[in-house]
Order: C-alpha cells, then sequence, then structure tokens
C-alpha cells in the first residue's frame, strides 16, 4: 500500500479573486482537485474555466453565507435555511439550530442538479463550512450520505478523524464519527483515509512560516491509503480581515519549493480523487 493524497483547493465560485486564484493553481498543477460553491453568482463563470482545464468540481454542498461578501440565496429556497430576507445566514450555529433534513436534501439536489445541467458531472461532495457534519447543531451525516449514495457520490468523511481535530474526539462524537462510517461503508460511499486543513488564525499562526511548518508536519504524518488535505487559497485583496492573510499564506504554500520538496521525499503520490485509487 503507498500513501496519497488529494490535495483540494476548496471554495471555487466564492468571488472572482479567489476564483482566480484556484483555476491558476490547478492550472499550474500545484492543486490537484477543487470544490465549487454552486449558489455564487460568479459559480458558472469559475466553473467554466476549470472544466477547460479538463477539472470536474465536486460539489461543495453550501447552506450558510460568508461574512464579508454579500450573502447567498439558496438554490431551492426551502424556509428553514433562509433568513427572512431569503438568503442563507452567514452564522453556521443558526443553520444548526433550525435547518430541517427535507430542506437539506432538497438544496444538496439543486446544487447537483445545477452542475449535472452546465457542464461534466460531478462523482463527489462535501460540505462547505462543515455544516452537514453537526458541528455546529443538528447533523445531516446520515441523509447526506444517503443522498450520496443515491447519486453514486463520495463524500469527505474521515475514516480517521484525529488529523482532522487534532485529537481523539469526544467519546459522544466518536460514537457518532464510527456510526457514520459504517453507514458509508454499508452504502458504498467511498471515503479518505483522512483529512486535514489549518484551522488557526493569523494571530495564532503569527507567520507564513509556522503554518508552512504545520502542514509539513501533516504532510509527514499521512497515513497509508488516501487522504485529503484541503486548503482556502486566495488574494488577501479578495477577502476580508486575518482570513485574508491566511489565505494568501496558503497560495504561497502551494507554490513554495520547500512544499514541493516535501511530497518528493516523503513519497507521497498526488492523486485527484480518494475514490479513484
Amino acid at each position: 500500500m503507498t500513501r496519497r493524497v488529494v490535495i483540494t483547493a476548496d471554495d471555487l465560485g466564492r468571488e472572482p479573486g479567489s476564483s482566480e486564484v484556484i483555476a491558476d493553481l490547478l492550472a499550474e498543477g500545484h492543486v490537484s482537485a477543487t470544490t465549487l460553491i454552486c449558489v455564487s453568482p460568479v459559480a458558472e463563470r469559475a466553473a467554466k474555466r476549470v472544466w477547460e482545464l479538463g477539472v470536474v468540481p465536486r460539489v461543495h454542498v453550501t447552506l450558510t453565507s460568508e461574512r464579508g461578501i454579500p450573502r447567498w440565496r439558496p438554490l431551492d429556497g426551502a424556509a428553514s435555511l433562509v433568513d427572512q430576507d431569503g438568503t442563507l445566514s452567514d452564522d453556521p450555529l443558526v443553520l444548526g439550530a433550525r435547518g430541517e433534513a427535507r430542506d437539506v436534501i432538497r438544496e444538496a439536489d439543486a446544487q447537483l442538479h445545477w452542475m449535472r445541467d452546465r457542464g461534466p458531472v460531478p462523482v463527489a461532495a462535501d460540505s462547505h463550512a462543515g455544516t452537514l457534519y453537526g458541528l455546529h447543531g443538528r447533523s445531516w451525516l446520515a441523509e447526506a450520505l444517503q443522498w450520496c449514495a443515491r447519486h453514486g457520490l463520495a463524500f469527505r468523511l474521515p475514516r480517521d478523524p484525529e488529523p482532522y481535530f487534532g485529537g481523539p474526539l469526544p467519546p459522544p462524537l466518536a460514537a457518532a464519527h464510527e456510526r457514520a462510517v459504517a453507514l458509508a461503508d454499508a452504502l458504498g460511499v467511498s471515503i479518505p483515509q483522512t483529512i486535514a486543513t489549518n484551522r488557526r488564525t493569523a494571530r495564532e499562526l503569527g507567520t507564513y512560516e509556522r503554518l508552512r511548518d504545520d502542514y509539513l508536519r501533516r504532510l509527514a504524518a499521512l497515513p497509508e491509503g488516501t487522504s485529503e488535505l484541503f486548503l482556502h487559497p486566495s488574494r488577501e485583496d479578495a477577502v476580508a480581515g486575518p482570513d485574508g492573510i491566511v489565505r494568501t499564506w496558503e497560495t504561497r504554500l502551494l507554490r513554495d519549493p520547500v512544499w514541493h520538496a516535501a511530497l518528493q521525499s516523503e513519497g507521497v503520490e498526488v492523486v485527484g480523487g480518494w475514490w479513484a485509487s
């Protein structure tokens, strides 16, 4: 068995700046996958560029807006997902308190069909801001896995969650995760061995070098099988506040010769998806 990694640039379509950076990184061969926010007004233009590169984004099931940019509207418009103005809340906790499973799946269906109607059919899905996993209230993980099985989609659910969470899960969450992995296997939904990303702020990191060192550590610790590292590269002018700094650092990392040398020295094969290995 060998170690493989999918290097994913999340949030294609978020806004023009991030979308341009992600498309450039794909064209340069610095990332091997991306995920598409279908509810964004620039989603179609962003998707077209990466389709032209021969890349099929995953459907990034999006149930919340983001602070700092105009709020998004759902494609289906289900009542439990939106504020009074018809937009998706930018607070995942609000969604976690009020979202109904039937509305979540209706919106996931709408986003998947949006992609199928416009370009190559996606073969995998994941969750923007982790909302499907129950990290902010209600969990729709079982429903999401059943939805993936119906549509023949792989799903970003780590078989081993510790690298993402930074340690063992609390017992109730560990039991829920174990049930979800068993359900994915029973349904035939392909999942990665593990996943990892940066979860620290610019203030917590302090410097680019600390972010790079953290990703180098994560790379060295990848287990056998196919895992995923997902990042959110962008330009600092495209994302307001400290988040923009971290996203700029991630763009720099993906082009950093030190990072590429580590990929080679660690003997980790970069692949396009955990479902294809």
